[in-house]
């Protein structure tokens, strides 16, 4: 059955335009034209923006449950549907710093959760426990380690998804990067004390970005570029930013825009479990995290993670930034798209790509998705 949407404003990546209908088939997007095809079902959208799903990698929680504390098939589901209400279509469900045992146990339930069609699973992030303990933030100082062969080969074990892995380059040996290229893993650094030179040496074994750009990291000095110096001036690589209004300063994300351009940068939420719901605090591996406002802080102050939803994310760009709307939706959807290597698949609204789309009014509210061309409503 081909469904054809209609009277949208539809984000292309040339720009908007109001004069198209996409029509999905077998979920895809079968075509974008002026005309919908005869006999297709028709869904009017209200003059609403019709855009590229967003896409998450960095996603710890969501609607109350935290991916640490359980990582199986059913937390994924459950916080795949909070943050599919914010927009996002596709997300890498993510584990902070813990033991290899539940490493091991979250890629198994992120494979799992795909053979099954949780629908919006992309892969895994798997943020730690290769990290600094000085740059640690709110990762658990007892859960750190540095790699081995074992947790290499652990770690490139994903059977049906894409994975993601943080770590500190300064904690991994001349060679392990590129062992974890080699196994297919898209690596990235943060949390990290890294030189300027330890970074530009990992990217040249494959690092191909950089978790939460500004956080977490080796700042740019005059005479020290560090990890934050490295990530700008790298034209290859791909940075995350939380643009939550805590993280990461307006000024600072604009310097960082003109540096990288958005096709390489993109948002991230780092979201917790009380994302999308009423809640106020919950535990982290033992420790009390409390809501502050929209910020979530430990009874130190430290940032952990945040409550952010993709739609949010998108808002305060344009906001913040000044960004046009195709380049602030952009890096929600093609430039993450493009650092999994997912462009032939995702992150676009253009034929024979997923029909993987966010309806969203001027307020950016999210009315309605389609994952694989399944209907929200």
């Amino acid at each position: 059955m081909e469904i054809a949407l209609v009277n949208a404003r539809v984000l292309l990546p040339q720009g908007l335009r109001d004069d198209l209908a996409v029509t999905i088939a077998d979920g895809r997007i079968r075509s974008v034209s002026s005309e919908p095809p005869e006999g297709a079902t028709i869904v009017d959208c209200g003059g609403e923006m019709l855009l590229p799903g967003f896409i998450d990698t960095q996603v710890n929680g969501g609607g109350g449950v935290l991916f640490n504390d359980a990582p199986t098939v059913e937390t994924i589901a459950t916080m795949a549907a909070a943050h599919r209400r914010y927009g996002t279509t596709g997300m890498l469900p993510t584990l902070i710093s813990d033991d290899l045992s539940v490493v091991e146990a979250g890629i198994a339930a992120v494979d799992a959760a795909i053979e099954q069609g949780v629908p919006g699973v992309l892969g895994i992030h798997i943020e730690g426990p290769f990290l600094s303990y000085a740059r640690r933030g709110i990762h658990d100082a007892g859960r750190l380690r540095r790699i081995d062969r074992e947790a290499i080969r652990l770690l490139g074990s994903a059977r049906h998804s894409r994975t993601l892995v943080t770590l500190a380059p300064e904690c991994v040996e001349p060679g392990d990067v590129a062992a974890l290229v080699d196994a297919g893993v898209v690596v990235a650094a943060g949390h990290s004390e890294a030189d300027y030179d330890t970074v530009r040496r990992a990217i040249g074994e494959g690092l191909s970005g950089f978790t939460h750009l500004f956080n977490a990291m080796s700042p740019l000095v005059n005479r020290a570029p560090g990890m934050t110096g490295a990530a700008l001036e790298d034209d290859g690589v791909t940075a995350g930013l939380i643009v939550d209004g805590h993280h990461v300063h307006p000024a600072v994300i604009r310097i960082a825009l003109k540096a990288k351009g958005h096709e390489r940068l993109m948002l991230v939420t780092d979201a917790m479990a009380l994302t999308g719901t009423e809640e106020d605090h919950f535990i982290l591996q033992g420790r009390h995290i409390q809501r502050d406002g929209d910020r979530l802080v430990d009874a130190a102050g430290t940032l952990a993670g945040s409550t952010l939803t993709m739609n949010a994310a998108v808002r305060n760009m344009i906001a913040q930034t000044g960004v046009d709307l195709r380049r602030a939706v952009a890096m929600a959807s093609s430039t993450p798209a493009a650092f999994l290597g997912l462009s032939d698949r995702t992150g676009t609204i253009a034929p024979g790509l997923s029909a993987d789309l966010v309806l969203v009014d001027k307020d950016w509210q999210v009315k309605r998705s389609w994952i694989a061309g399944r209907d929200s409503a």
